[in-house]
């Protein structure tokens, strides 16, 4: 791997530059920490799913820093050039187990010990939380799994913690976190840039025809991981400053299409519920820390979540290329399965929610589990009323029921004018018998899909009406 941008390619690991140069393209952070000897972490799914393989980064917060569990088995080496990363070997100090560990070990919360130092590491970062006031949150465990101990006990370690230690760790937070400069590398593989602008992404994709974009590689990953499948030229848009900016403006809210989910989150101030319900199913703690809209939109999955809270919410995307700038409703951006309107060397810049919000609004998700699993169906449903109480605005939007996440427009218009009441409920679920067309596959059979989507419908109904008695 040889570097034009920074001088050395290297990251900051554990407090000393360590050079990445001589790896593959697609050569994962986590075998990297193991080829160094830093095996605390560990491969269990290599998809993000198990947390075995969590890392913590220094990323930037406000005018310092914050630490971020990510799992390390979803960012590809060249993606790490030029951050500061921290293993679980790097918190004991003097021979003395850091809080987190002596937490856990003191309540019994480790067995085996496989995943413990992904718990270790996650449980370190919400610690560590910027503003966290009162205990841990042991949801921000969530995407961290083990199977022997039982997690009575780590939830009692993560609620024994209270403030940080002062200590090196501490006070790292007052200092920025490293810039994220250009990167061209060479590898045996392939290629890999980081430009730092748009101008640049787009020269790039011009002079390379064969050139995919990636974002937090939450996706790309489990492809690369699992599917075997390569790329030959990869521009990482994770130093783009303008797909990272948050607007929230009178007439509407623009979302860059790289700002990872967490950090929408945090600068949402006042998101519809859909948002806060949509948000805390979507995936696991770590994997928000790197997920992007942009990126879930693009990759056209018919059963992505973050498709049909868009759709429920009138989104336009904006689309930026070589030939310039173009404004598509989301409704229209899916032509097929997997693909969508985007041209070759074109990307979401940003997603742009007209106001004003709808004022009453859901999501749903139905999956084998709760947290953190793949839907079945999802759901995300959107209502306004008149002066009179009848439906002024309805969006009906799925995933999981068609080749596309899709708005059932015929339903919408089916109740438009009236009230809303189980006449219009059942109106609205006779649209859906004869709109939608489900797969069967392994996570439920069209039959079932069908009849999930229309109670979903009933279940709005009533929420609604419970909100507004």
């Amino acid at each position: 791997m040889t570097s034009a941008g920074l001088k050395t390619p290297e990251i900051l690991l554990n407090g000393r530059a360590v050079s990445i140069d001589g790896y593959g393209l697609q050569t994962t952070l986590l075998d990297f920490l193991r080829e160094q000897g830093l095996t605390g972490a560990k491969e269990g799914c290599a998809e993000g799913e198990c947390g075995a393989c969590s890392v913590i980064v220094v990323s930037p917060h406000r005018d310092g820093s914050s630490y971020r569990a990510i799992n390390s088995c979803l960012m590809f080496l060249p993606m790490a050039a030029g951050q500061e990363i921290y293993t679980v070997e790097s918190l004991a100090a003097d021979g003395r187990l850091a809080e987190v560990q002596a937490a856990l070990a003191s309540a019994g919360g480790s067995q085996c010990g496989y995943c413990t130092p992904g718990f270790v590491m996650s449980l370190f970062a919400e610690q560590y939380r910027r503003g966290r006031q009162g205990h841990c949150d042991p949801h921000e465990l969530g995407g961290n799994l083990c199977r022997c101990t039982g997690y009575r006990p780590i939830r009692d370690a993560a609620l024994s913690l209270g403030s940080p230690p002062e200590g090196r760790f501490l006070s790292r937070l007052a200092q920025p976190a490293p810039k994220l400069e250009n990167v061209q590398l060479e590898t045996v593989e392939g290629s890999f840039s980081r430009p730092t602008n748009l101008n640049e992404c787009f020269e790039l994709a011009a002079s390379n025809p064969d050139c995919d974009w990636v974002a937090g590689a939450t996706d790309m990953g489990v492809e690369s991981n699992l599917r075997y499948r390569r790329w030959k030229h990869l521009i990482s848009l994770e130093a783009v400053q303008e797909l990272r900016e948050f607007n929230d403006a009178p007439e509407s809210i623009r979302i860059g299409a790289g700002l990872p989910l967490n950090d929408i989150a945090a600068q949402w101030a006042d998101p519809p519920q859909a948002f806060r319900q949509w948000l805390l199913l979507f995936a696991s703690p770590t994997l928000r820390n790197r997920a992007t809209l942009g990126g879930n939109l693009a990759t056209a999955s018919p059963i992505g979540d973050g498709a049909p809270l868009l759709l429920s919410l009138d989104a336009v995307l904006h689309l930026s290329g070589t030939n310039g700038n173009r404004a598509i409703p989301l409704n229209s951006f899916f032509t097929g399965y997997r693909r969508t309107l985007l041209e070759r060397g074109e990307l979401i810049s940003s997603i742009e929610i007209p106001k004003p919000l709808p004022s009453f609004t859901r999501f749903y998700k139905v999956a084998k589990r709760r947290l953190d699993d793949i839907s079945t169906v999802a759901a995300s449903l959107a209502m306004d009323w008149d002066s009179a109480g009848r439906i002024a605005r309805a969006r009906f939007a799925f995933g999981g029921v068609a080749a596309t996440p899709i708005r059932v427009t015929r339903a919408e218009d089916a109740i438009s004018g009236h009230r809303w009441d189980e006449d219009a409920v059942e109106r609205a679920q006779e649209v859906l018998d004869d709109t939608i067309d489900p797969i069967s596959d392994h996570r439920g059979s069209a039959d079932y899909r069908r009849e999930v989507a229309k109670s979903l419908i009933e279940k709005f109904w009533w929420e609604s009406r419970e909100a507004r008695s």
